[in-house]
């Protein structure tokens, strides 16, 4: 079973209708997302996973932006958090890194939102696997993911 067909086994768990879109082109990357959607970067909801102390920490925020690690995330989480490696995504979410899904991920993460993100009616999430994304509101993936929404860009 590849990665997204463990996402929509997941999304199916909620009564998620995730509406994916696959594109053998790749969508690994914002750019590459953005450029098969033919989109703005700024549109792309990208998760980026960061080594927490107990949990993973996923970062969910616009493609065009930033997280800022050493300042606001520190703040946020009362210490900086380590970059991931590719192993520790695939092992802390289920995913791998360019299809890592803002939610739905196998063990237990803590999940931050830009606030930025709430700037558009609708963003494009990673659907499990690196050449498929699927569209959201940010309202909706706040409460779906369960999100802490913060202003976590530099």
């Amino acid at each position: 079973m590849d990665g997204h067909q463990i996402w929509m086994r997941e999304c199916s768990k909620i009564n998620f209708d995730a509406r994916p879109r696959r594109y053998k082109e790749g969508t690994r990357t914002s750019e590459d997302a953005a450029r098969q959607l033919q989109c703005d970067v700024s549109h792309i909801a990208k998760s980026i996973v960061f080594q927490g102390r107990e949990l993973a920490i996923i970062v969910i925020t616009s493609g065009s932006n930033r997280v800022d690690r050493k300042k606001k995330l520190k703040r946020i989480l009362g210490y900086k958090p380590s970059q991931a490696t590719p192993e520790y995504v695939l092992e802390k979410t289920g995913y791998e890194v360019g299809g890592v899904p803002p939610f739905g991920h196998l063990k237990d993460t803590k999940i931050i939102i830009d606030e930025d993100l709430f700037r558009y009616d609708l963003v494009w999430g990673a659907g499990g696997t690196a050449d498929t994304v699927f569209p959201i509101t940010p309202h909706e993936l706040k409460e779906i993911s369960n999100a802490e929404i913060r202003d976590v860009k530099q």
